[in-house]
C-alpha cells in the first residue's frame, strides 16, 4: 500500500491517510480482511508521526472501515450497514452540491460529475 502526503496541503496529514486507505478500499486495492502496516511501520515509511498514523487509524475505525485486533493489528473490515452509509453520504453531497449551486454548477453538471467519479470505483 502506497499513501503519498502532500505536506504543503491545507488538508491535516491524518485526514490524507484515512482518505487514501478509504480510496484503496473503494478502487480494491484494498479488500475485506487485508492487514494494514503498523502504526509504527506507516509512520516510518511515510515520514510522519506515530500518533497521526494512529489518529487516521482510530478515525477509519469510528468510521467502520477497519478494525484493530491487538494480535493482527488493523484490518480492513468494512461495516456492511449501508443504510448508514447512504445517510452519511448523503450529508456530505447536500454540502457538496449546496456549494456547486452558489457557484452556478448545473443539476447536469453534477450528474455528469458523479457518473464520472463513480465510474473511477466499479467493480469488475
Amino acid at each position: 500500500m502506497v499513501i503519498e502526503i502532500d505536506f504543503n496541503s491545507d488538508e491535516a496529514i491524518y485526514m490524507q491517510v484515512r482518505n487514501q486507505i478509504i480510496l484503496g478500499i473503494a478502487t480494491s486495492r484494498l479488500r475485506e480482511g487485508d492487514v494494514l502496516p503498523s502504526v509504527r511501520q506507516l509512520a516510518d515509511t511515510i515520514g510522519i508521526n506515530m500518533h497521526t498514523v494512529n489518529k487516521a487509524y482510530s478515525l477509519l475505525r469510528q468510521e467502520g472501515f477497519v478494525t484493530i485486533d491487538r494480535r493482527r493489528g488493523t484490518i480492513i473490515s468494512i461495516d456492511e450497514d449501508k443504510i448508514k452509509a447512504m445517510e452519511e453520504m448523503k450529508q456530505n453531497l447536500s454540502v457538496a452540491i449546496a456549494r456547486g449551486w452558489c457557484k452556478n454548477v448545473t443539476r447536469e453538471e453534477v450528474h455528469e460529475l458523479v457518473d464520472e467519479i463513480f465510474d473511477e470505483y466499479k467493480r469488475d
